[in-house]
């Protein structure tokens, strides 16, 4: 390599399973990185643009490789207050967007669980959120963005004048080129808050009737699910639903990060039993809330990002998160399936997410999201037994039609993924020659 990659050893994925030597560059400029790929290709070495690395498994890593973070391209080139348009380098994070947007009056089409993602990662990872059955995912908003490749240089992909670099880039897991620059779409908010309702849910059989009910009525829903129950119980939870208040200020989130944790749990704390206790006191503390009440966007959409370096709650050994999406006519007996094996393993996680995905297509040729119902949880890092029960999990979701999200995994076999995604190979011919991942060549080979 050359001097502007240095070398690194301790370079971990978010969920802390896979930890690799890389040569990282850290580049100051979009033309300094753009000058980057080039190197790469003449030297027969690959590299991986990396943002806040929030990816939970190998997707954003490339073991005695090169990486390329992004996270100096952090400025504004122009905001458009009037209109809602917002034209940024891509190592912006979602969390100063906001912070810049909101008491302005607008807000990101949809966001995922945390703030602490770039621009660049959003897209490629093509993210989505609590509102994907009416806004779709976060590639259903762009209207640009600049794209450097070490074989055509400097690019403005456009929906309309590049359209397969445009569609491969989105949710192509930065393996398409640099992306220096994005303009995105911003939408309009009369308050920084949200009007929650808050509902039990006496099981899986449930949640879709209430899923379907409320769809209707509100743009934001999503279910927290006990892993742990079992019987008429299974997938008893919490199901929340919220739209925008009409009123209430527009404060922004505080920039002051939350605690963080200080040390890795010990892994005695994460059993079956300390697993059943955390679920039943969350459920019961989360039903004595009023069931309707106005709450910030902060604690709405982002509550572990109130925890600094939450991903220690697991343990020195890791945690693999498990993310599924299976079509709607094969949801709800899949789903109760999936649900009674991880009861039954004792392997459940703290936090489990349940919510449909809607029909609004992703531009994207790799998007996760389709029309279906999604499930998304963790496990602490057990070993054998967890990676066969993740295996009994796949054979569900591959025979329902399903398929896993790129950005949570760190063992999928390539198998599995060609089945979810069949237009890998036609993202594989417009793949940056100087760019791979240690994902991309297990998914590929």
């Amino acid at each position: 390599m050359t001097s502007d990659f240095h070398p690194q050893t301790a370079k971990r994925s978010w969920g802390r399973v896979v930890e690799a030597h890389h040569d990282v560059a850290r580049p100051g400029s979009p033309e300094a990185a753009a000058a980057l790929l080039p190197v790469l290709q003449d030297r027969g070495e690959t590299g991986l643009p990396i943002g806040l690395g929030r990816s939970y498994g190998d997707s954003n890593l490339n073991p005695d490789g090169a990486l390329i973070e992004t996270a100096r391209l952090d400025h504004y080139i122009e905001f458009d207050p009037d209109a809602g348009v917002l034209r940024a380098e891509a190592g912006v994070s979602l969390d100063d967007i906001l912070r810049l947007i909101v008491p302005r009056g607008w807000f990101l089409p949809t966001t995922p669980g945390t703030r602490y993602v770039t621009l660049g990662g959003a897209i490629a990872n093509d993210v989505h959120g609590k509102n994907h059955h009416l806004a779709g995912s976060f590639g259903c908003h762009l209207r640009r963005f600049t794209l450097a490749r070490s074989d055509r240089g400097v690019l403005d992909i456009r929906p309309d004048s590049e359209p397969d670099l445009f569609a491969a880039t989105i949710g192509g897991l930065g393996l398409t080129g640099l992306i220096l620059d994005v303009e995105l779409q911003l939408v309009p908010i009369r308050s920084a808050c949200i009007d929650q309702h808050v509902e039990p849910l006496r099981n899986v059989d449930a949640f879709f009737d209430i899923a379907e009910a409320r769809a209707t009525d509100y743009e934001h829903t999503v279910a927290w699910i006990d892993c742990t129950a079992r019987g008429d119980r299974l997938g008893q939870g919490v199901f929340s639903s919220g739209n925008w208040a009409a009123s209430g200020g527009l404060e922004p989130h505080a920039a002051k990060a939350g605690p963080a944790l200080p040390v890795d749990a010990p892994g005695f704390a994460l059993n079956p039993l300390t697993l059943r206790a955390f679920n039943m006191v969350y459920r019961r503390v989360q039903l004595l809330k009023p069931q309707n009440s106005r709450v910030h966007y902060a604690g709405f959409f982002h509550p572990l990002d109130s925890i600094r370096d939450w991903n220690r709650l697991y343990g020195a050994r890791g945690f693999y998160q498990y993310q599924s999406v299976i079509p709607f006519d094969t949801a709800r007996e899949a789903t109760r399936e999936m649900l009674d094996r991880i009861a039954r393993s004792g392997q459940g996680s703290f936090l489990a997410v349940l919510k449909t995905l809607g029909d609004r297509p992703s531009p994207g040729l790799m998007s996760f999201p389709m029309p279906g119902v999604t499930l998304a949880l963790d496990f602490a890092n057990a070993g054998t037994k967890t990676l066969q029960l993740m295996a009994e999990l796949d054979a569900l979701v591959k025979s329902s039609g399903g398929r896993l999200y790129p950005a949570k995994d760190g063992r999928i076999s390539a198998d599995m993924f060609q089945q979810g995604y069949p237009e890998w190979e036609r993202v594989e011919t417009l793949r940056d020659p100087a760019l791979s991942s240690a994902f991309w060549r297990r998914v590929t080979s």
